[in-house]
């Protein structure tokens, strides 16, 4: 059915969906064979199928009212003690690139970057949660420590660090600060890759977060909790220069497979090496890494961002991006679930869409494949919403 603008009274706020899939996680050191090892990922961590509603709040600025709604937010899903106390939990940052110059006329935390506000009121709240370690993780393309990357984007690390002994930064695109890739497999055997080698900051922790912006994709439709996870794969492994440690070059060859078939990328289904529709790849590689590496929390920033596009990266038309104030935080602690509460948020009334319908007009659905891989549900009507209700917090992109 072809996707139209939402209905601001169509919704009901129903219960329900789950995230309950458990990866086999495995260690390899880069050229040996792999081995078996006991999964670092706490099994109390995965969220249960009563924790899958969603909660949205107002938030119309950045600054010192992010704190008091991100908790709010939390407080109606529950509070998060139960998933963090005393664990050690990662945030996957959405960076996308690390050109900090203002774009549409606004720093690139209000566009589409994840904010620092944003992160440091998460910290904040992690650790009155009683989180022990609190690792922010993202690959970037520059050879420099994230810590390095986040200062030149004006991001008061001092702020970070006073906020509890044990606040960590590593940059995920090659081994960094591991000796070993972590191997995580794919547990239905995937569409795309069987399973993917990671830096060890995916396995080694007990929950794993996923801060991202509200945005539209040129490739995958929207970009939300679940394809902020793309950005995991190393651009060592994955990116235009993999099979070196100092490679910079970015994913590309995972949207254009034919092109780089002299590549290795670990885990690549040989069969799927000749699709060259990255319409198709770019979702099926989001499915893949979504089962093989689980998200707990997902939080969406939607206080402001854009809309067109995920970046104004080279080949974006930017004449389509527009500087969006939707003045909304979204969270759950399934994906799932979150990700179509963030689309309707959004206008997308229809976030079950096959392919041809908008915004998945040339690409497939994630977030249908992702439901239908048994990570959760994408159905509106079978989705607890707490807060606000679709209806209050529509801005139609």
């Amino acid at each position: 059915m072809n996707c139209r603008k939402l209905s601001r009274r169509k919704f009901l706020n129903l219960s329900a969906g789950a995230l309950a899939a458990s990866p086999c996680l495995m260690y390899r050191a880069s050229g040996e064979i792999a081995r078996p090892l006991t999964s670092i990922i706490s099994a109390q961590a995965v969220p249960s199928v009563a924790n899958a509603q969603v909660a949205i709040v107002p938030c119309y600025q950045y600054g010192s009212g992010v704190y008091p709604a991100m908790k709010k937010m939390l407080g109606l899903l529950g509070g998060i003690k139960r998933l963090v106390n005393n664990k050690t939990v990662t945030v996957k940052l959405n960076l996308t690139t690390t050109n900090f110059t203002y774009y549409l006329r606004r720093p690139v935390g209000e566009t589409f970057m994840t904010h620092p506000d944003t992160a440091l009121a998460l910290l904040q709240l992690l650790f009155e949660a009683g989180a022990k370690r609190v690792r922010f993780v993202e690959s970037t393309i520059r050879n420099e420590t994230l810590e390095e990357s986040l200062a030149r984007g004006k991001w008061d690390l001092r702020a970070f660090k006073a906020a509890g002994k044990k606040v960590e930064f590593e940059n995920t695109r090659n081994l960094g600060l591991g000796k070993r890739y972590s191997h995580l497999k794919v547990p239905d055997g995937g569409h795309i890759f069987s399973y993917f080698e990671l830096n060890h900051s995916y396995e080694e922790t007990d929950v794993l977060i996923s801060l991202c912006k509200l945005k539209d994709h040129i490739t995958a439709g929207v970009t939300l909790t679940m394809k902020n996870l793309f950005g995991i794969t190393p651009n060592s492994l994955y990116g235009g220069q993999a099979g070196s440690e100092r490679a910079l070059q970015g994913r590309v060859p995972l949207h254009f497979l034919p092109k780089y078939d002299h590549l290795e990328l670990p885990g690549i289904i040989p069969e799927q090496r000749k699709n060259g529709d990255s319409g198709y790849t770019v979702p099926h590689i989001i499915r893949d890494i979504i089962l093989a590496r689980p998200i707990h929390l997902g939080i969406i920033d939607g206080i402001t961002a854009m809309s067109g596009a995920e970046n104004p990266g080279p080949g974006l038309k930017d004449s389509l991006n527009q500087f969006t104030a939707p003045g909304i935080m979204i969270a759950g602690f399934n994906p799932v679930s979150t990700d179509a509460v963030g689309m309707a948020c959004m206008g997308y009334d229809n976030p079950r869409a096959e392919r041809g319908s908008w915004p998945f007009e040339k690409c497939d659905n994630h977030i249908l494949m992702a439901e239908q891989a048994g990570l959760g549900t994408a159905d509106l009507d079978q989705i607890e919403v707490r807060g606000m209700s679709i209806d209050e917090a529509m801005f139609p992109y």
